[in-house]
């Protein structure tokens, strides 16, 4: 037999195996790693994506929260697991596209690490205030922060999204608001509504309850348009701050080396919830914009959003920074 040959008779029996084991996927539960805290918008999603996708897997979604380090400990446990579909890794911004362009030494490659399933949302994002601050608009935010005011603004750690838009947001206004690292949307709101921090910028969905109970405000929207929620905040463009170039998105990846087929089934499975009616208007009420896309959509976005984070890295004038663990 010829090395062509014999290549080509491996290839397709590779290819069979695959296929075999796809359609006996899933026979155990599968693990998914989310990489924030519990209690945040885009756990709570994934939890009611699990519940929704267990009778049709038939078989249970394990949640594991690995908040922190601007989902750097997500990433790491995603990259050491078996590339086996038992493991499925929900991903975002910060962990593709901000980090490997922020430290050195990151514990996960982005780029050979994981195999791109889907994204699945976009988030609609908020600039708040604790109503203990007493300011009602971005110009008078900015100008307490411009007169030396001692402010702290919660970030999901260096280098994360929210941390971004605060070095962004201190540059283009020559003021020196403090970063304080949270893991997750959910213990950032708390600490506004208690006045621990006085300022930040998370999705929406972290905060309706404490604004509906007048524990924090919203001075504006990170989005091109007001958000149908809240329809009565300006876009950060309205409000006097442009030029942000991201948005924070998430979505779904599964170690390297799992098989194809077993991909494009959970694609499929996912692509399909996040298009249902039904589950589209519990996103809405989570205030995030549902956005599944193909494997090979996702891959191409993956690559625009490098781009585009490189951007904002360049305009924060932010430099690499040796990544070390947390103690």
């Amino acid at each position: 037999m010829t090395g062509l040959l014999r290549g080509l008779v491996c290839g397709a029996a590779a290819i069979a195996a695959s296929v075999a084991q796809a359609q006996t996927y899933p026979d155990k539960p599968i693990r998914m790693v989310v990489s924030i805290a519990a209690g945040s918008v885009t756990d709570v999603i994934m939890r009611a994506a699990a519940n929704e996708l267990q009778p049709r897997l038939k078989q249970t979604l394990v949640i594991e929260n690995q908040g922190g380090a601007a989902g750097i400990l997500g990433g790491q446990a995603c990259a050491r697991a078996a590339g086996d579909g038992y493991t499925i890794c929900v991903i975002y911004h910060s962990t593709m596209s901000y980090n490997p362009l922020l430290f050195t030494k990151l514990p996960y490659n982005p780029d050979t690490d994981f195999t791109p399933v889907t994204r699945l949302f976009f988030l609609t994002e908020g600039l708040f205030v604790s109503s203990a601050l007493g300011v009602n608009s971005v110009a008078e935010f900015k100008a307490r922060a411009q007169s030396g005011a001692a402010l702290n603004y919660a970030t999901l750690g260096e280098g994360s999204f929210p941390d971004l838009f605060l070095k962004w947001m201190n540059n283009q206004w020559n003021t020196q608001i403090v970063g304080v690292p949270y893991r997750g949307g959910g213990p950032a709101a708390q600490a506004l509504a208690a006045n621990d921090v006085q300022v930040t910028r998370f999705g929406v969905g972290n905060f309706t309850g404490l604004l509906s109970g007048g524990k924090v405000k919203a001075l504006a929207i990170g989005l091109p348009q007001r958000s149908p929620l809240m329809p009565d905040v300006p876009t950060l463009d309205e409000a006097g701050l442009p030029g942000f170039p991201g948005l924070g998105w998430w979505g779904l990846a599964a170690p390297r080396g799992t098989p194809p087929a077993i991909v494009e089934r959970l694609n499929g499975e996912f692509v399909k919830l996040f298009n249902e009616p039904k589950f589209k208007a519990f996103l809405d009420q989570q205030a995030v914009v549902s956005a599944p896309t193909t494997t090979a959509g996702f891959a191409v976005f993956l690559k625009e959003d490098r781009k585009a984070a490189e951007t904002l890295i360049r305009i924060a004038n932010t430099k690499p920074a040796e990544y070390k663990p947390e103690q």
